[in-house]
């Protein structure tokens, strides 16, 4: 870090994520973004939440009172090549002659032939997000990525698995994902967790917290898993809370069902949406901030392993309020925070 490097001074100008001047090679913390909302169905929006990210987390204080010093270890965010923003672009305007269509139930040909071409950007998304995060895996660094849409999610998962077989993934969210194909779309954001258990077998468990609107097929597919994804649902939740349950024991009743070492895949929307008012397809119900941190908190002071993660959905307010992209960068610092402290060495 370079020794004239303030942590209590306002962010400067060019300076990167949380306004720290690390590079990625001096960074032991790197984070991807990926700008990419291809199928996203309601709301959109998040293929600008890395930009949002970066910018509101400009105005995160640096010294955190749980996890301590963070940013000394080095944090910095990735640029994202522009053929991503192509790619992007392409993508969505692929997917929306579907979309309008309810999806490619009729067997139209043009139906079909878009679906297609939305799938095969999506592959190469996958396989971008895959290569770089196995990239800087290898070179012992953490890894964490920033969306766009939940189906950026499947790449970094992959590279994770591939180093950390056996891992658990902690998925907070008010969606199971569980679908399959979603309105054609192989790699929907409706399916990120369908296609972790279809083609990852080495995520080994997958626990789902906050849950609160899905399809009767989802709910099936949870309870036919053999217990390889425990799902925590909002409404299950909350009247234990009512009951006089004390969060820090239902945490740890969450907990309890991941291996040593775990991969965290946060999409905002998991939390209350006063918190993320502008994100896809926001439902009533779910965490308070206090809430989620203590839930990551949880996994840490269990003596488990943090070892990457990705955020996602964060989607800024068209009409220019920053609240979203505050909320989703000061999650995404407490994130990094634990992660770090749950490392052993």
């Amino acid at each position: 870090m370079a020794t004239h490097f303030d942590p209590a001074a306002a962010a400067q100008p060019g300076s990167g994520i949380f306004g720290l001047p690390h590079s990625p090679d001096e960074a032991h913390v790197v984070v991807i973004p990926v700008p990419f909302e291809a199928t996203t169905s309601y709301g959109g929006g998040t293929s600008d939440g890395p930009a949002a990210l970066l910018e509101a987390s400009k105005q995160v204080d640096l010294f955190d009172v749980e996890t301590g010093r963070p940013y000394e270890r080095g944090i910095a965010m990735l640029e994202a090549p522009a053929e991503l923003h192509t790619w992007n672009e392409r993508a969505k305007e692929r997917a929306l002659l579907v979309i309008e269509a309810g999806g490619i139930e009729s067997g139209e040909a043009e139906l079909l032939a878009a679906a297609k071409d939305v799938n095969g950007f999506s592959e190469k998304l996958n396989d971008h997000v895959y290569r770089t995060a196995k990239q800087w895996l290898e070179q012992g660094k953490l890894v964490a990525a920033v969306g766009g849409d939940h189906a950026i999610s499947f790449g970094i998962v992959q590279a994770h698995a591939e180093k950390y077989p056996g891992m658990g993934v902690l998925h907070l969210d008010a969606h199971a994902d569980l679908r399959v194909a979603y309105e054609g779309f192989t790699w929907s954001h409706a399916s990120i967790f369908y296609n972790v258990c279809e083609r990852i077998p080495g995520v080994k468990t997958l626990v789902q917290v906050g849950l609160r609107d899905m399809s009767e097929n989802e709910h099936r597919y949870i309870e036919d898993s053999g217990g390889r994804i425990h799902a925590f649902y909002d409404a299950v939740l909350q009247q234990n809370r009512f009951d006089g349950l004390p969060w820090n024991q239902q945490v740890k009743q969450i907990v309890d069902k991941l291996p040593q070492q775990v991969y965290l895949s946060f999409d905002i929307d998991g939390l209350d949406p006063v918190l993320c008012p502008n994100t896809g397809t926001p439902v009533p119900g779910g965490l308070s901030f206090p809430e989620a941190t203590a839930l990551v908190a949880g996994v840490v002071r269990s003596g488990r392993t943090i070892v990457g993660f990705d955020l996602t959905e964060v989607a800024p307010d068209p009409e220019g309020s920053e609240w979203d992209a505050n909320v989703g960068a000061r999650l995404l610092y407490k994130m990094i925070g634990w992660m770090l402290k749950s490392q052993k060495a």
